[in-house]
């Protein structure tokens, strides 16, 4: 099976004055502003790393889920957090902290799925970084 997903920048003028705005496909981005302080200040607006936490902390959660699946458990909540590092103009760590309540499942069934997910979610794939995952299980 074959997806395909398609997002929109539009952006003006110069990298530092400039302005942008991101539309999804989905439009729940729909011309969300994006510019120099939003990405590398506190400004109003997204930015690239933002958005690829984003897109890793939901892609990792949803594999787990797939894992835990197929291992015959349902998660109760998985609460994922994901930092993007961007560091000299590359992305160079995605550190992803995980809170998990799933019944019924031994530690170390759990950590096994989570390496899984870890090294097999889609956006996992795709990261030429270092990726780290912390979690807790409840």
């Amino acid at each position: 099976m074959q997806i395909k997903r398609k997002s929109t920048a539009i952006w003006s003028g110069t990298g530092k004055d400039g302005k942008g705005n991101l539309t999804t496909q989905s439009t729940i981005l729909n011309e969300t502003q994006y510019g120099f302080n939003s990405r590398f200040a506190d400004g109003i607006g997204t930015n690239p790393e933002e958005l690829i936490a984003a897109a890793h902390a939901g892609c990792f959660s949803m594999k787990l889920a797939f894992n835990l699946q197929a291992a015959g458990f349902s998660a109760d909540e998985l609460k994922t957090d994901c930092e993007i590092v961007l560091e000299d103009g590359s992305i160079t760590q995605s550190n992803i902290t995980l809170a998990a309540k799933v019944s019924g499942i031994e530690a170390e069934k759990f950590e096994e799925l989570v390496k899984d997910a870890e090294a097999n979610c889609p956006v996992s794939k795709l990261l030429n970084a270092k990726i780290t995952v912390n979690f807790t299980l409840n």
